[in-house]
C-alpha cells in the first residue's frame, strides 16, 4: 500500500512548554520539601512507604523529562514526518513550535526546490555518433511519505533516475537535425528540455518528487570523432552558404536580362547571353573583387 503524506495532530508547543516549565519547578520544589521533611528525619530508618514514595517520586521526574521530547520545531520550507513505533502518523508542514507524542520518530525532510548538475554522460545519440551531455535538474518534494517510505534514499533515487532519464533522450535523438521535422539535441533545445523533464518526471512519480526544470547544460562530441564532425559542420555551412549565393546571382541575372530586353536596351543574341550570364555570375559569386577587362572591339574578335 502507498503512503501518501497526510496532516499529523499536535498540540502548540509553547503553551506545552510553559506547562513543563512550571510542572518541572514544582517537581524541584515537592522533591525538595520531601527531602527536608521526610528524609532528612528518617535518616538510615527508611520502611517501604518511603522507598515507594522515593519511586512515585523518581517515575514523575522521568515523565516529566519524558515530556519535553515531544517538543517540535519546524523550519520554514521544512516538514517533519511523525511515526510512531513504525507506523506513519502524518507530517508537520506548518512552520512554528509543536509538541506531539515524545514516543515518535520525526526526521526532517527538506521541501525547498534544489537542483543539482548531472555527471558528464557519454553516450551514443541516435546516429550512432558518440557523444558528451549533461543536464541541470530543478526539482522539490511535493509528498513527504512517498520520498520518505516508497525509495530508499530519495536524493540519490532523483540522480539516479535523471541520469537515466538523459542517457534514454540522448539516444532517441540524433546532434544535429538532418531532416526539417527531425527533433535535435543541438538545434531543438527547448522541445528537448520539455521531453527531458516529462521523462524525469514519469520516473519519479512515486517518489513523491515534483520536476521543476530539466534543461540540457553540456552538449558536445566526444574527442575522439569532434574534429571530424568540426569540419563536417564546416562543410555543411559552406554549402548552404554557396546555395544561397548562387540562387541569388541567377535571380539578379534573370532580372537584369528581363529588364535589358523590356526597355530594350540593347539587343543581345544567345551568344552574347551566354558571355553576360558568365560574366555576371562571375562578379556575383566571386569571393574576391573582379578585375574589370575593358574590350575595345567586337566579342568575336
Amino acid at each position: 500500500m502507498n503512503n501518501k503524506e497526510r496532516l499529523a495532530r499536535s498540540l502548540p508547543g509553547i503553551p506545552v512548554l510553559l506547562v513543563l516549565l512550571a510542572a518541572t519547578l514544582a517537581y524541584v520544589v515537592l522533591v525538595v520539601l520531601y527531602i527536608a521533611e521526610v528524609l532528612v528525619p528518617a535518616g538510615d530508618n527508611v520502611d517501604l512507604w518511603t522507598l515507594a514514595q522515593i519511586g512515585l517520586l523518581v517515575l514523575l521526574g522521568v515523565a516529566i523529562g519524558i515530556g519535553y521530547g515531544g517538543l517540535t520545531p519546524v523550519n520554514p520550507n521544512e516538514a517533519r514526518a511523525v511515526v510512531l513505533f513504525g507506523n506513519y502518523n502524518g507530517t508537520l508542514r506548518s512552520q512554528g513550535f509543536h509538541w506531539v507524542n515524545p514516543f515518535t520518530r520525526r526526521p526532517r525532510i527538506s521541501v525547498r526546490v534544489r537542483n543539482f548538475e548531472t555527471s558528464k554522460l557519454k553516450v551514443n545519440d541516435h546516429d550512432g555518433n558518440p557523444i558528451e551531455i549533461a543536464a541541470v535538474v530543478v526539482w522539490k518534494v511535493t509528498d513527504t511519505a512517498e520520498a520518505l517510505f516508497e525509495v530508499d534514499d530519495y536524493e540519490n533515487f532523483v540522480s539516479v533516475q535523471a541520469e537515466s532519464a538523459l542517457r534514454n533522450l540522448a539516444t532517441s535523438h540524433p546532434y544535429d537535425t538532418h531532416r526539417e521535422d527531425e527533433i535535435a539535441l543541438r538545434a531543438n533545445q527547448a522541445e528537448v528540455a520539455d521531453q527531458l523533464r516529462t521523462h524525469i518526471q514519469d520516473r519519479l512519480e512515486t517518489a513523491g518528487v515534483h520536476v521543476i526544470e530539466a534543461r540540457i547544460s553540456h552538449l558536445a562530441y566526444a574527442a575522439e570523432i569532434a574534429n571530424a564532425m568540426l569540419r563536417r559542420q564546416q562543410a555543411k555551412a559552406v554549402i548552404a552558404a554557396r546555395t544561397l549565393i548562387v540562387e541569388g546571382a541567377v535571380g539578379m541575372v534573370e532580372m537584369a536580362l528581363a529588364q535589358l530586353s523590356a526597355k530594350n536596351v540593347v539587343t543581345l543574341d544567345e551568344e552574347r547571353k551566354a558571355q553576360m550570364v558568365s560574366n555576371l555570375l562571375v562578379v556575383l559569386c566571386s569571393e574576391h573583387e573582379t578585375q574589370p577587362v575593358v574590350n575595345t572591339g567586337t566579342l568575336y574578335s
